[in-house]
């Protein structure tokens, strides 16, 4: 059974920093590309940011500069490397294989 499970949400001021991370199971994962979404209120699901098998990142306008996602095919981890956070980062993040998986998602809110 394929699991993503996410940790590391919090809340946090603006220009603060966060880790999110994802361990999968059940798969395997040095094959996968995977991804982080965000899902704010009233707004669809947005990618953020992806990593390919081969590790190439691409991320979305809004984050660039700000966040880095990387893996640990070892570990079965994907990780967002979050800094200067702004209001406007407050969401619910998942982590995704693209097109076939998601995690449960995890809080982050970013006050002013």
């Amino acid at each position: 059974q394929v699991r993503l499970v996410e940790s590391g949400g919090a809340s946090v001021q603006a220009g603060g920093s966060l880790r999110l991370s994802c361990a999968a199971s059940g798969i395997t994962f040095s094959v996968y590309d995977m991804a982080w979404y965000r899902q704010a209120p009233g707004n669809q699901r947005e990618l953020v940011a992806r990593i390919s098998s081969h590790n190439i990142t691409d991320y979305a306008d809004f984050v660039t500069g700000r966040f880095t996602i990387s893996r640990d095919n070892a570990k079965k981890l994907v990780v967002l490397q979050m800094r200067s956070l702004k209001p406007e980062d407050t969401a619910v993040y998942y982590c995704s294989i693209p097109m076939m998986y998601w995690g449960q998602g995890t809080q982050v809110t970013v006050a002013s």
